[in-house]
């Protein structure tokens, strides 16, 4: 029988009687050795000191004692405050212990107070268990819960452990763990999210709320992508104009074409930049969370901001001085002159002073090579260097800037395409394209870190519910990120020592709001988490999403938008519905995508396949005849995929404006009834269009709609699809 000892003044022992059968009956099966005057808890037992702990523990015993946590429960911290290790971290015994204090006063009922000897104690201790410097353990006695580590890392991580057992467990003021004890560290020292930046702004503010949300689930590095094409968000003292030019654009569409500035006279303009001193301020905060905070500045490829700030860096003169708003890849590179790796190092530089970590990231991705092969100048500058092609000439490029980064102390991390090249021997590679890139990293002794799309591309929409909001078109479970292995069983063991770990992006081209952001990230995060920490021996889905249901109400306490665990079935309506449940005719390249207006307030949200803008209504009876009534908006044609777009077919509109028409059963059968856009063509919101008849016919059928243009942008898009009889 489980018994209850009293610690601390509770209000209700009926609550703490409750947290004990929460406890008890929400827990998570794990299996290891007994201790002295501890149960085992083997494959048939439960553990019921970490009922939602998310990454699980690595080893975990428990006891038959339950302690009560009281409402005015006291917190200590002890051990070396002062010393030189810790004066490399941003953590010390007391500010972990105050973190813990302020996280549970802001998620429970439960108001902890500060005292040198507390019935908690944070312990920072030399001989602490654990071969890691993140390692720590957890004790619950009948003399008190004692969290300690050797590093004030592994101490900070013990705090977010115990934080969400009696998170957990809170109910009316008290809270409970058994007694047992806990010993935990990483399986993965890299275990990250991507954050984009560079396509939309997000605030310090926000920035700072994900890096806490981070720490929740202990993941440690944020990989901040802070330039692309379309923006160069961070400020380089030396070149004023990468945050006064390219740091600002106008979104693609006439909605913001129309959106007149009154100080310019010209369409207002979109962005923003990090200053010097809140990067600081971010890198200090990140690392008071354990998190290093890893910048990306893209080349040779993804130029095009920089370019137009200073074009004296591109490959062909006269290059457009305009930031770009198309999603997609440019043809811009930087050039190979040695004036441009003159302009790199000092930007790196620069970037060295503002983040200390050991990564600088550096791209190296989707380098469309036909500027340079165009170039004569950069095909004299290959025959100089005896370059014998464009690759190759990538090679040199990633390499003379990772010899910079070396002899600064730094290794360089880039994309798999810095791969094909050849590399240099401290270079790290981030597989994106599967995991091919790490096992071919790995195999020629380079580190690597897993990311592959499309399962750790979190821009992919969790559900395929027409509430999902705008991302890519694919869906990417939680559970299909959960199931990922980063360890892949083709490398033999001394190639797996190269794998660093585990990184999920979230790439913003469509992810425009700070809420959606969250939205995306969140909870499938917490399965990256677990994946990049817990040893393999403990992932199991049904314990996972066990475990993961009672973090919602810390998410919501914390303003942490989500979805839902586990998203409902949609279902069909007869008579209506838009384009997320309506059938796409093909699958070529299928987003998710919102509206360019109204520029304030909700917009409409299209599944398309911008590749083929049709869609179809299935299994319409049509024994009586219908009547059909369509809603539609047009989306700017902002995306650059080279020579597919001549891919696209634009079937001939009889009208100026074009035709939304109605085939029967299929895409090439009878036109059943058009619908002229006309009424829809100066309205840059959702129009609802004048309805048509469809005469009766016998059974169901199928409709496909599909729009007549002239001409790839705009780009029309079903909303909406309404029948009455």
């Amino acid at each position: 029988m489980v018994r209850v000892l009293q610690v601390g003044r509770v209000q209700s022992m009926v609550a703490a009687m409750a947290a004990a059968i929460l406890l008890i009956a929400a827990c998570t099966p794990i299996e290891r050795k007994t201790h002295v005057g501890e149960r085992e808890a083997g494959p048939a037992a439960y553990l019921p000191a970490q009922p939602s702990v998310i990454p699980a523990p690595l080893r975990a015993m428990a006891g038959d004692v339950v302690i009560p946590v009281g409402v005015d429960v006291t917190v200590g911290a002890e051990g070396l405050q002062g010393d030189s290790a810790q004066a490399a971290s941003a953590n010390t015994p007391d500010s972990i212990a105050q973190y813990f204090v302020e996280l549970l006063s802001r998620t429970t009922p439960i108001r902890p107070k500060r005292a040198q000897h507390g019935t908690i104690q944070f312990v920072l201790d030399p001989k602490a268990a654990g071969a890691s410097s993140e390692s720590y353990e957890i004790l619950a006695s009948e003399k008190g819960v004692f969290v300690s580590a050797r590093d004030p890392r592994g101490l900070f991580y013990g705090a977010v452990t115990l934080w969400q057992i009696l998170n957990a467990s809170s109910s009316k003021g008290a809270a409970g763990i058994v007694t047992g004890r806990i010993v935990d560290e990483p399986r993965f020292a890299w275990r990250g999210l991507l954050l984009d930046s560079a396509r939309h702004y997000q605030s310090p503010q926000f920035i700072e709320r994900f890096i806490d949300a981070m720490a929740l689930h202990k993941l440690n590095v944020l990989h901040w992508h802070l330039t692309d094409d379309q923006a160069w968000r961070l400020e380089i003292k030396k070149f004023p104009k990468l945050t006064d030019v390219a740091a600002w654009r106008v979104p693609a569409g006439a909605a913001p074409a129309a959106d007149i500035d009154p100080a310019t006279g010209q369409p207002r303009k979109y962005g923003g930049y990090y200053s010097q001193e809140t990067v600081r301020k971010l890198v200090a905060y990140a690392a008071r969370r354990n998190i290093t905070i890893v910048p990306e500045i893209e080349m040779p490829g993804h130029a095009s901001a920089a370019i137009a700030a200073y074009p004296q860096l591109a490959v062909n003169a006269g290059a457009s001085q305009v930031v770009p708003a198309d999603w997609g890849v440019y043809e811009n590179l930087y050039n190979v002159d040695d004036s441009t790796f003159s302009f790199i190092e000092d930007v790196l530089t620069e970037v060295m002073e503002m983040f200390p970590g050991t990564y600088i990231h550096v791209g190296g991705d989707e380098a469309v090579k036909n500027q340079w092969k165009a170039s004569p100048r950069v095909q004299a500058r290959m025959r100089e260097l005896n370059i014998a092609n464009e690759a190759l000439l990538q090679g040199y490029f990633v390499q003379r800037v990772e010899k910079f980064l070396d002899a600064h102390g730094r290794r360089l991390i880039g994309w798999d395409e810095i791969l094909e090249g050849g590399l240099g021997p401290k270079s790290t590679v981030m597989s994106w394209r599967g995991i091919e890139g790490a096992l071919a990293a790995a195999q020629a002794g380079h580190d690597a870190v897993l990311s592959p799309a499309p399962t750790l591309y979190l821009d992919n929409r969790q559900s395929a519910l027409a509430s999902e909001p705008p991302g890519r078109g694919r869906v990417v479970t939680m559970e299909e990120i959960y199931r990922f292995d980063p360890l892949p069983a083709a490398l033999g063991a001394n190639q797996q020592r190269h794998i660093l770990g585990v990184q999920a992006n979230i790439w913003t081209e469509h992810i425009r709001t700070e809420d959606r952001v969250f939205y995306m990230t969140y909870p499938r995060a917490a399965a990256v988490a677990e994946i990049g920490w817990s040893d393999p021996r403990h992932i199991d889905w049904s314990s996972f999403t066990q475990r993961l249901a009672s973090q919602f109400p810390a998410y919501d306490a914390l303003g942490i938008a989500h979805a839902s665990l586990l998203p409902q079935q949609q279902v069909l309506s007869s008579t209506k519905r838009n384009s997320h449940e309506l059938k796409l005719c093909t699958e070529k390249l299928v987003l998710s995508l919102e509206d360019d207006a109204p520029l304030i307030g909700p917009r409409a949200v299209f599944l398309v396949d911008i590749m083929n803008p049709c869609w179809i209504y299935e299994g319409v009876d049509l024994s009586q005849g219908v009547s059909l009534t369509a809603s539609v908006g047009q989306l700017p044609f902002n995306f650059q995929i080279g020579d597919a777009v001549k891919k696209i077919p634009l079937p001939s509109p009889k009208t100026r404006e074009g035709e939304l028409e109605i085939r029967l059963d299929s895409c090439q059968g009878e036109r059943v009834a058009v619908l002229p856009l006309a009424p829809a063509v100066r309205r840059n919101d959702v129009t609802a269009l004048p309805p048509v008849p469809i005469g009766a016919r016998e059974g169901r059928h199928d409709l496909c709609l599909m729009f007549t243009r002239q001409k790839v942008d705009p780009m029309w898009a079903v909303d909406s699809v309404h029948l009455s009889q």
